[in-house]
């Protein structure tokens, strides 16, 4: 008997050039809109490697995992269904360059950053002294 539970994704807070890197979507739900770059996790892989791979597909930048921030799970978070994310804070590495998902990525500054997709903006609320606490030692 198949089990019917949530779907599992990682996003990623990527500090890159004392900023907060943002992709545009490509495709739906909130094409168009910014969010954390990110995406599911493959059956056999750890949240580690998918959130290494996502990042690494969606802006062709290399990542430091430098801690866990969370697990965000409100079903109503995801409009295709109940998602779970589990959310990295990482330090990003390279050329900023948009793949597969995402039609641009973009750096912002913590303190301007723009309406996003899914609960992206708690997460970075939530994220904000942990953020902090990275920049300063930069």
């Amino acid at each position: 008997m198949p089990f019917n539970t949530p779907k599992l994704t990682v996003d990623a807070v990527i500090i890159l050039n004392r900023k907060i890197v943002l992709i545009e979507r490509k495709n739906p739900p909130f094409q168009g809109k910014f969010a954390l770059p990110g995406g599911f996790v493959d059956v056999g892989e750890t949240t580690e490697k998918a959130v290494e791979r996502e990042v690494l597909e969606e802006t062709g930048l290399t990542i430091e995992i430098v801690k866990l921030l969370g697990v965000y799970s409100e079903p109503s978070r995801d409009p295709r269904g109940h998602t779970v994310s589990i959310v990295y804070l990482v330090l990003g590495e390279g050329i900023p360059k948009a793949d597969s998902d995402a039609n641009g990525v973009y750096l912002f500054d913590l303190q301007n950053m723009p309406e996003m997709a899914f609960d992206h903006n708690l997460i970075i609320e939530n994220a904000r002294s942990d953020i902090y606490g990275i920049l300063s030692r930069m």
